[in-house]
């Protein structure tokens, strides 16, 4: 385990400019060696003396914004880490579903499937846009009004414990998770919250042939997802191994995706009967579209875990 002044170190150096981090990183320890030196020479030990200088110094984003000479500030500088963190981390993902699932209802409910994407990309745009003012105005409103969260004051004892710099944030894990869990709840929950089509009748999304083999495969698939996010968290950072587990299973969703679109086994047959353009060739185009999507998001985060791993090796 790293000393306290490492991690205090560590923990600030990350929110400074690269090109700046070995000339205010051997500051830094010399203020607090200086500092920690005062308070020894007069009795106190040097445990209690190095703990009693950087919960002086305060929360190292704090003490980085000022070597930095950056801002924290949007109304006020009170609640603007815990705002920032916020609208980054709802700014992450809930634009991105909200734009696939008004996409797809488009395409779907309104039979219009050339106007899908454009719906998508609106329906995205509106929905930050609409985040961002929100969040922004309930923080400047609590700023104004100087209302207590009763949120606990920052310890040294809230220090990472790696000197290193992790790549994977809880928040980051805890969102994986739950989306991941989310797709396994939507490929089931599909066969029993079925669509309603204009004669009243319901059927379920997908070919209910699926369930003999693929559906369950790749829910395992996603289920080993998970276990991958777990096994991210827990080492703090890609290695070459969890890159070669990931490259496996996003080959073991994608591949099977794509062969059940090409094959026109992947959609409910009753439900295309049900719909004019996808009978007229609108299946096709729901397949090239997906496995575009499908595709690109495969290959976008193998090439973002390994270009990580690089970085961490």
């Amino acid at each position: 385990m790293s000393s306290l002044t490492d991690r205090y170190v560590a923990a600030t150096m990350r929110a400074v400019p690269a090109q700046r981090r070995l000339e205010i990183a051997e500051e830094l320890r010399g203020s607090i060696a200086d500092m920690i030196d005062d308070r020894t020479s007069g009795g106190q030990d040097h445990a209690s003396a190095e703990r009693e200088v950087l919960t002086e110094l305060g929360h190292p984003e704090k003490l980085a914004a000022r070597y930095s000479d950056r801002t924290l500030q949007l109304i006020g500088p009170r609640y603007y880490l815990m705002w920032w963190r916020l609208l980054r981390q709802l700014l992450t993902y809930i634009p991105a579903i909200v734009g696939v699932l008004a996409g797809l209802a488009k395409a779907l409910f309104d039979d219009e499937p050339g106007a899908a994407i454009g719906t998508a990309v609106v329906a995205a745009m509106q929905t930050a846009v609409q985040i961002a003012f929100w969040v922004t105005l309930v923080f400047a409103v609590l700023e104004r009004t100087r209302t207590p969260l009763g949120l606990p004051e920052w310890t040294v004892d809230q220090l990472p414990e790696e000197s290193r710099e992790r790549q994977i944030s809880q928040s980051d894990s805890i969102a994986s998770v739950v989306f991941l869990l989310a797709a396994i709840g939507g490929l089931v929950g599909q066969h029993f919250q079925r669509w309603t089509t204009d004669d009243g009748s319901r059927m379920p999304v997908l070919d209910p042939a699926l369930w003999s083999f693929w559906l369950p495969a790749l829910i395992v698939v996603l289920l080993a997802t998970v276990g991958l996010e777990i096994a991210k968290y827990r080492s703090g950072r890609w290695t070459w191994p969890l890159v070669a587990v990931n490259a496996v299973l996003n080959a073991a969703f994608t591949a099977p995706v794509l062969w059940l679109l090409f094959t026109d086994r992947l959609l409910n047959p009753e439900l295309v009967e049900r719909f004019a353009w996808l009978r007229e060739g609108g299946i096709d185009q729901v397949a090239r579209v997906t496995a575009v999507v499908v595709v690109l998001v495969a290959v976008w985060d193998l090439i973002d875990s390994a270009v990580k791993a690089r970085r961490a090796a």
